[in-house]
């Protein structure tokens, strides 16, 4: 419990005071290697895919916060070198390659941010969480490179899987 509290706080700091966000996307907690799990309370339809939530493992979510305090610091660089070793961890996992994308974000390439994000959209099949904040991440690194026609299109995707 106290764990949650101090990353909660961390978060709230790191959202008021850097680029990242705080934590992986709204609903998603870091536990379960890398895992995908029925999102609590839906029911499964016959013949339906059953809805996904991808969670950071414990090694992958250290990873993540030790980022999110050297972003916070403005050193990048070394936060994008910790997250490329939770993906080495947890290649798959598409909350790991948002928070990658975050970071190209803050360096101001958006162009390795949109790769990202469109990365983070294919292994999401199934989280509409996860597949939501790669759709914002998608947003933003479009509009940073001023094509926002494309970046209003990528949020109304975003919108759309955080209304059902």
């Amino acid at each position: 419990m106290r764990r949650l509290v101090a990353l909660a706080c961390l978060g709230a700091l790191l959202c008021a005071c850097g680029p990242l966000p705080p934590r992986a996307p709204e609903g998603v907690q870091g536990q379960g290697a890398g895992s995908a799990q029925p999102a609590p309370g839906t029911p499964a339809a016959p013949n339906a895919p059953v809805p996904r939530q991808f969670h950071l493992g414990s090694a992958a979510s250290a990873l993540v916060t030790q980022a999110h305090h050297q972003a916070a610091g403005g050193d990048y660089g070394q936060a994008a070198a910790t997250l490329e070793r939770a993906l080495r961890i947890e290649p798959d996992n598409p909350l790991v390659w948002i928070e990658l994308g975050r970071v190209r974000l803050a360096e101001n390439n958006g162009l390795q941010a949109v790769a990202m994000g469109h990365k983070a959209l294919a292994l999401a099949t199934g989280d509409p969480a996860a597949q939501s904040a790669a759709w914002r991440l998608i947003a933003d690194s479009l509009r940073m490179q001023g094509r926002n026609a494309e970046a209003a299109e990528a949020d109304r995707h975003a919108a759309g899987l955080t209304t059902h």
